[in-house]
């Protein structure tokens, strides 16, 4: 992270701090104003296609009882990000937990049982402050690996992408200060289980079809969908997202591209409105015959589908249909039962078929 930027993020920290402390100098009620961040307050931003946070805020007061413990919190979890923003050093969101936990004195309280407690707040301060975790200087464990032929910079070492055996590259919560030095890739495409990178890194469909292959092991992290995103904007190279076919597969992607509710306050920067669908659909299942390997889809799974629905970034008449076929047949699909047809079908056939066909939904 820039000085500029670090310098900004402890500024901004700062005057959180000095506003508390105003306040109380004034003899008012110390009080702070939080974002909500529930359902009512996320929006869908129909020119940007990105899911976005509205403008309506909460009051946090001290001297509520069912506040306190939060604000106390939240000032910790404050004073403990300026800290190592002017030190300029890291910490995992867990060390912070640990480093924060103690008993109160004077008290049988603790300031935390549980990361459960301090987790959320991260989140209040980065919506609070209009800033993001990584630049508060917090990591969370690493998630999702990438391979293709990249060469990165990071923290002074040159990293190549395509020289790292069967593992791939493990692709860090915080990418921000990753430099590109070289990329020669013509797409990215994203698949969201790590047995299907593992097949199409050992089948060397990255290096066939020269693209870059990233794996999200679930539901993309926050790293993983900020490097989608800056492949996409600063090389400007397409992005196809592979999933199951099913409801929780389909709303993994549309994370990748639209931003989740969770996170609306970071969808500018998480967000691939770009992305498309390359599969797996509920058409699919006909169209390659996988009929003996379809999975009969649960309540959760059709009241899911229901929801996706509803979503207007799921508007499309492409998704729709998917949707509306899927709940009318009561089936699901993994990307592993196109391994029925062979081990290598899924990169010898479907994704090169998909690829010269351009069949992707939005």
């Amino acid at each position: 992270m820039s000085q500029n930027l670090r310098e900004t993020t402890s500024k901004k920290l700062y005057q959180m701090g000095k506003e508390i402390v105003e306040q109380i100098n004034e003899e008012k009620k110390p009080s702070m104003k939080i974002p909500v961040r529930s359902l009512s307050n996320i929006k869908w931003d129909e020119t940007n296609k990105l899911l976005t946070l509205g403008d309506k805020k909460s009051k946090r007061h001290f001297f509520n009882v069912g506040h306190a413990r939060k604000f106390m919190q939240t000032l910790l979890i404050a004073s403990f990000c300026k800290d190592i923003v002017d030190e300029n050093i890291h910490a995992s969101i867990r060390d912070m937990y640990y480093n924060l936990k103690h008993s109160i004195g004077g008290s049988k309280e603790n300031t935390f049982e549980e990361q459960a407690e301090s987790d959320p707040l991260i989140v209040d301060i980065e919506t609070a402050l209009q800033t993001l975790r990584e630049q508060l200087h917090l990591l969370a464990d690493r998630k999702g690996v990438v391979v293709g032929n990249v060469v990165v910079e990071d923290r002074g070492d040159s990293i190549n992408w395509s020289k790292l055996g069967s593992g791939g590259w493990s692709i860090p919560s915080v990418v921000e200060d990753i430099k590109f030095e070289k990329v020669d890739a013509d797409f990215v495409l994203v698949i969201e289980k790590n047995a299907g990178f593992e097949r199409l890194h050992e089948d060397k469909l990255w290096k066939k079809y020269n693209c870059i292959l990233m794996g999200t092991g679930g539901q993309a992290a926050r790293g993983t969908r900020r490097l989608i995103k800056r492949l996409s904007d600063e090389y400007k190279l397409p992005v196809y997202v592979l999933t199951d076919s099913d409801s929780y597969g389909w709303y993994i992607y549309s994370v990748i591209k639209s931003g989740s509710m969770a996170l609306a306050h970071a969808s500018d920067e998480l967000g691939t409105p770009s992305a498309r669908f390359i599969g797996l659909t509920i058409s699919d299942i006909k169209d390659y015959k996988l009929e003996k390997s379809v999975i009969r889809a649960n309540d959760r799974d059709l009241k899911r589908a229901k929801e996706l629905l509803e979503y207007p970034w799921f508007h499309h008449k492409e998704w729709q249909q998917e949707i509306k076929l899927m709940l009318d047949k009561k089936i699901k699909a993994e990307i592993e039962a196109l391994s029925s047809k062979g081990l290598k079908f899924l990169s010898d056939t479907y994704l090169p078929e998909k690829l010269e066909r351009k069949e992707f939904l939005p």
